[in-house]
């Protein structure tokens, strides 16, 4: 009998035994190896709170503030942790629907139903105080503090750029950021993006069962401060800049101005022209939406981006080309027949002439002396020659490649060489004949407005140019881009440049000249004008410096599709921007208020217009 009730109990040992054991190891791994359990343990307990740092700000070449921040909220959502929710109570509170409210939800369980995520961002402080005191009673949500881009004035939205929410393409790019952050999509903020962004900290905090914040773990000592982003002193006058936004405002076309002596960009817009405060905040979407669908383009950058036919402002260019090869001479002359489309100017005697006058063919015969230079019998083969000669000129100033400025997406232009001339007319199937209609800024040559402002100031350099820049210098230690101060040389003498520069003198002092709306009372004002055939009526072209002797500003001003020439719009509207630069104030009052008001631009959408080729 005793044997049989000690057979038992060591049966009931033996199930003892195994339920420890199956305890001891449910435990360990719930406890060591179960992440699921130990991730929700951890949240009920701990919160990760980002840091975000204060995005840097941006001034002025005055040290008049451009960009700055203000304080917003993302309310956050640690899914698993959200209990006992009234529904309609919490969306009533925080102002959105209830479908709206499934749909955030359902995107956050999707990320992590145990790691928090954005539930609703860029929150207004005003909007968050309304139900700052209510957020106790809503578990699993909890605000992060972050900055929001302001704008002091409504320009220059196409230099400083916007910011938005990292996408998938930024996520592989660069682990720094994670999903939520915000990065430079445009303009300044992209391209200075790490200058700017500064670096982020971590708060780690205990909360409660009701989800507040109890104090931080291990008294802070895991937690790491934001380092604010760095402050960029950019180039731009903003008085400038906005006067210049104000004249185009009614506008198609761009306005480039740049400080010859340093390179330093004063005044860089596309028109039309749009509030940078739009693409902020809670509403930039929709608004986003509504300027890439607007047929004007404003968010197209044509000051950079557009490739546009340079007309007779080119002329200048080949001039120089020309006289450095010593295919002409100072003193050349040509007789002005109507073989490119003369205008019943008389015939010019001189390069300086020629410049005033715009002839197309006093270029067209200086042209061909460039293409065709008798190096070879062979036609096709000599014109091979020169347009390689040509092209590798051309590059010396700037022309067809991207110029190093310091914003995004920067087009160059098209200088065509000849490898593009083989595949397009096939080898030894072209020559000077085929491709005449480059010598005054027509045919496959395509340039951008800012290498249109850069050769006015390698002329009123006499033969250089420093790279078009818009960032002085950033952060504490005056960073400077050493890039910025290497001095581009065309190879070309000065004197060839001081004949330029006096022919462009006259172009808006003398008779015969094509640009006298571009005289500034008391400023010896250079420049010359353009007209660039294209869709629909032609674009007004026209680039200046001022003054001659030690030149303070050059300019380039394009207006698209403003039939009457470049003297007729781009140069009144240049010397606009010359006068309020240099004088501080335009006293042509009634000559100011006609320019800023009219639009000679032709209505959209465009239709195709074909003729012959124009001088002005």
């Amino acid at each position: 009998m005793s044997n049989q009730y000690s057979n038992r109990s060591g049966i009931v040992k033996v199930i003892f035994l195994v339920i420890g054991v199956l305890f001891v190891l449910r435990l360990s791994m719930l406890q060591l190896f179960d992440k699921e359990y130990k991730e929700k343990a951890k949240n009920q307990s701990l919160r990760n709170v980002t840091q975000y740092p204060a995005r840097g700000l941006m001034y002025d070449r005055n040290g008049e503030l451009l960009v700055y921040n203000e304080a917003v909220y993302d309310l956050m959502v640690i899914p698993r942790m959200v209990k006992d929710l009234d529904t309609n109570y919490f969306c009533h509170a925080v102002g959105i629907t209830r479908e709206s409210f499934n749909e955030r939800m359902e995107k956050a369980y999707k990320y992590s139903p145990y790691s928090a995520s954005i539930f609703m961002k860029q929150i207004s402080k005003e909007d968050f105080g309304r139900w700052e005191n209510l957020l106790y009673r809503f578990k699993g949500f909890y605000v992060s503090k972050r900055t929001l881009r302001l704008y002091g004035k409504p320009i220059a939205a196409h230099v400083l750029g916007y910011v938005g929410e990292v996408n998938e393409k930024d996520l592989e790019k660069d682990p720094y950021y994670k999903r939520g952050d915000y990065i430079g999509k445009s303009g300044l903020e992209k391209s200075y993006e790490k200058e700017l962004r500064g670096l982020k900290g971590k708060k780690i905090m205990h909360v409660d069962v009701h989800n507040r914040e109890i104090g931080p773990y291990m008294h802070g000592q895991l937690d790491t401060m934001p380092l604010e982003g760095m402050n960029l002193y950019t180039t731009i006058d903003s008085e400038l800049q906005e006067y210049a936004e104000r004249v185009m405002a009614n506008k198609r076309g761009c306005i480039v101005a740049i400080e010859p002596s340093t390179g330093e960009v004063l005044t860089l817009l596309s028109a039309p022209c749009y509030d940078p405060n739009l693409l902020v905040g809670r509403i930039r979407g929709e608004n986003f939406t509504h300027l890439n669908n607007d047929i004007a383009k404003p968010l197209f950058n044509r000051a950079l981006q557009a490739q546009y036919p340079p007309g007779s402002i080119f002329k200048v260019a080949q001039a120089m080309i020309a006289l450095h090869l010593g295919v002409i001479t100072p003193t050349t002359g040509f007789v002005c027949d109507k073989i490119i489309g003369c205008h019943g100017h008389p015939s010019a005697r001189t390069v300086q002439e020629a410049i005033k006058m715009s002839c197309n063919p006093y270029f067209y015969y200086t042209y061909r002396r460039v293409i065709q230079q008798g190096k070879y019998k062979n036609a096709a083969k000599d014109s091979q020659y020169g347009l390689t000669v040509w092209h590798d000129y051309m590059l010396r100033f700037g022309f067809g490649q991207r110029l190093g400025i310091d914003l995004p997406d920067v087009k160059g232009g098209n200088i065509p060489d000849t490898s593009f001339y083989n595949k397009w007319y096939g080898k030894n199937r072209w020559s000077f004949i085929t491709i005449y209609s480059n010598s005054i800024g027509q045919g496959e040559v395509e340039v951008v407005p800012l290498q249109m402002a850069n050769l006015a100031c390698i002329v009123a350099n006499r033969g250089y140019y420093y790279t078009p820049h818009l960032v002085r210098y950033y952060g504490p230690d005056s960073t400077k881009n050493p890039a910025f101060y290497e001095r581009h040389e065309t190879g070309i003498e000065r004197q060839y440049f001081d004949i330029a520069a006096r022919g462009m003198y006259d172009v808006v002092h003398g008779a015969g000249g094509t640009a006298h709306k571009a005289d500034v009372p008391g400023l010896d004002v250079c420049g010359k004008t353009g007209t660039a055939e294209n869709y629909g009526n032609d674009h007004s072209v026209f680039i200046a410096f001022a003054p001659r002797d030690n030149p303070k500003i050059a300019v380039a001003v394009y207006v698209e599709n403003a039939q009457g020439g470049g003297g007729t719009w781009a140069a009144p509207i240049a010397s606009l921007i010359i006068e309020k630069y240099i004088n501080g104030e335009v006293k042509r009052k009634e000559f100011e208020k006609y320019y800023t008001d009219v639009n000679p631009c032709q209505k959209l959408p465009l239709t195709r217009r074909v003729k012959k080729p124009r001088k002005r």
